[in-house]
């Protein structure tokens, strides 16, 4: 499935809830989420299917927020992300710039 074809599927299936809740509480949700994958990677017992359904919670709720943005989220992630790195124009990156 294309991002462009889920980010759809998100807003057939919770667009009037999300823009009932608006922008704000929809980000709420999505911190929360993010709080529930931070439990799961830190947790002593890792567990990839919990782990990975926090993750699709997570790309869920990006989609809900870029759909009340009305961001098309597949060329976003393009334009930011062209194939190759932005800044020493390679794939894969040799630059090193995402070092922590």
């Amino acid at each position: 499935m294309k991002v462009s074809e889920f980010q759809q599927l998100i807003k057939d299936l919770y667009f009037h809830q999300d823009f009932d809740r608006g922008i704000e509480k929809s980000f709420l949700w999505l911190v929360e989420e993010i709080g529930e994958l931070a439990s799961n990677v830190k947790s002593k017992m890792i567990n990839k299917k919990e782990i990975g359904d926090e993750m699709a919670d997570i790309v869920a709720w990006i989609c809900s927020l870029a759909n009340l943005f009305e961001i098309e989220l597949e060329e976003a992630l393009f334009r930011k992300y062209p194939n190759k790195c932005i800044k020493c124009d390679s794939n894969p990156c040799r630059c090193n710039h995402s070092k922590l």
